[in-house]
């Protein structure tokens, strides 16, 4: 037992006896942590819970109705479902901009990408033009190194 009186047993004015079973979980030294419960559940409903768990669960069980009762005082109508739903539409818009970024990614890579094909491509075709060009025979005002095919193929038969 812890000494004097649990938070449990003070407010409900009696003593608190040796064998309480709310003094582990509601100690004196933080009587709200016991209004919220009672508020919400009544002290003697979560008596009569704590009685029907095995001893290593009852920690967990005083320690979510705490939880549950303190959203339900704080948000009367949604309680800890409020919470819930928050935290999933949070996570939704996270993932709605996290695809939103993926997606500003992907398209300017595929824009530095292009911009070096383009590039690569200059290159190529400036390198190209240039080699083409020695390989052209110089040109003459003459049309006598002009020279006509000695037979026209007839493509109209």
């Amino acid at each position: 037992m812890i000494y004097g009186r649990c938070a449990a047993c003070k407010s409900q004015r009696r003593r608190c006896p040796s064998d309480c079973i709310f003094s582990p979980y509601f100690p004196a030294n933080d009587p709200q942590r016991f209004a919220y419960v009672h508020k919400i559940y009544g002290g003697s409903n979560v008596g009569k819970m704590l009685q029907q768990l095995p001893e290593y669960l009852r920690e967990q069980a005083v320690n979510t109705l705490y939880l549950e009762a303190r959203c339900r005082i704080q948000d009367p109508v949604y309680g800890c479902v409020g919470i819930v739903s928050k935290l999933y539409q949070q996570i939704h818009d996270t993932e709605v901009e996290l695809a939103k970024i993926q997606t500003q990614i992907a398209y300017h890579k595929l824009q530095n990408q292009q911009i070096e094909v383009e590039s690569n491509f200059n290159a190529l075709s400036t390198v190209d033009a240039e080699t083409n060009l020695n390989f052209l025979p110089t040109q003459s005002n003459s049309m006598e190194q002009f020279q006509w095919p000695n037979q026209v193929p007839n493509l109209f038969n």
